[in-house]
């Protein structure tokens, strides 16, 4: 645990307009065996980091299973880097914080470490892990591994708001990643990316404001602590079919009430993401893996074509 306790000021805060309180008890200062070993495993790792305005970008990670290494209960050595047209390539500077969380979609496992970037290499990081916790599997479709997909990566294209391709991509989705900052407090604030998901369709598209719900979890609120503190925050949205990234970047509300979350199966809350500006990435992932086979939990949350 923690000297001072696993929580910043903001998470406390969302912990209490929730009316939860948590002691962060699975929230360690350095990885278990199982979490290193863990990360060993993943074809990918997803990251939050920070852009060079001081915005939370999410980005992934990817190569073989191998390229993340655990030399120490506190280290990461990540084997990999984004592609140099993306803008968190120029974010990985040493000392700079950054989330990362591990998912392996066979086995629905998600764990987390949060921490500072140490040396930065032509091939790879490392990372000094201050926060590592897991989560529970609520929400996480089934997906296997399939062939690598060939086509050659193309060049990312910017948004300054959602085009077409990019609320198809949005529409269909059953996944998103959140990366999100927070005041930079001793061992406790810091950068932080996690994982939602949802039926195809519980992201709702008004625009260029997508609306998301806020199902049950683990009553940490790490998310909305951060954004209590800095609404600015990043979404990735991935195609699992393609490899096509989608990032982007805005402004995040919390809707804590109201009548709105009573049209929505499962909503405790809701997040209203702005969007200023985007980029889509054809085939930027070669990984490709197959239709969903969706959570319990899951197919128990509502869907605004529902609702409305």
């Amino acid at each position: 645990m923690l000297p001072d306790g696993p929580f910043h000021s903001g998470e406390l805060a969302a912990q209490a307009l929730a009316g939860v309180a948590s002691r962060g008890a699975g929230i360690r200062d350095f990885m278990p065996d199982q979490h290193r070993i863990f990360f060993g495993q993943l074809p990918w790792l997803f990251a939050g980091v920070l852009d060079r305005d001081g915005w939370p970008l999410a980005t992934v990670l990817a190569a073989e299973p191998g390229f993340v290494a655990s030399p120490s209960p506190t280290t990461l050595s990540i084997a990999a880097l984004p592609g140099r047209d993306d803008r968190a390539f120029e974010a990985l500077r040493p000392g700079g914080p950054i989330g990362l969380l591990g998912l392996e979609f066979e086995t629905r496992r998600r764990n987390r470490a949060n921490g500072r970037i140490g040396a930065v290499g032509a091939d790879g990081l490392e990372v000094s892990v201050s926060q590592s916790f897991g989560n529970c599997a609520k929400y996480i479709q089934v997906r296997n591994r399939l062939q690598d997909g060939t086509e050659p990566a193309a060049s990312p294209t910017e948004l300054s708001s959602l085009d077409a391709e990019a609320r198809a991509l949005i529409a269909a989705a059953d996944t998103l990643f959140i990366a999100s900052a927070a005041a930079l407090e001793s061992e406790t604030g810091g950068v932080d990316i996690s994982h939602r998901g949802g039926r195809p369709g519980f992201v709702r598209i008004d625009g260029d404001t997508l609306t998301i719900p806020d199902f049950t979890g683990n009553s940490y609120f790490n998310s909305f602590g951060n954004l209590l503190q800095e609404p600015r925050a990043s979404l990735l949205f991935v195609d699992f079919a393609t490899g096509a990234l989608l990032q982007l970047q805005g402004e995040a509300e919390i809707v804590w009430k109201g009548l709105e979350l009573a049209r929505l199966d499962g909503a405790e809350r809701l997040w209203r993401f702005h969007v200023r500006r985007g980029w889509r990435r054809p085939h930027a992932l070669r990984l490709r893996w197959s239709a969903p086979e969706f959570a319990p939990t899951t197919l128990q949350t509502g869907l605004w074509s529902a609702a409305a």
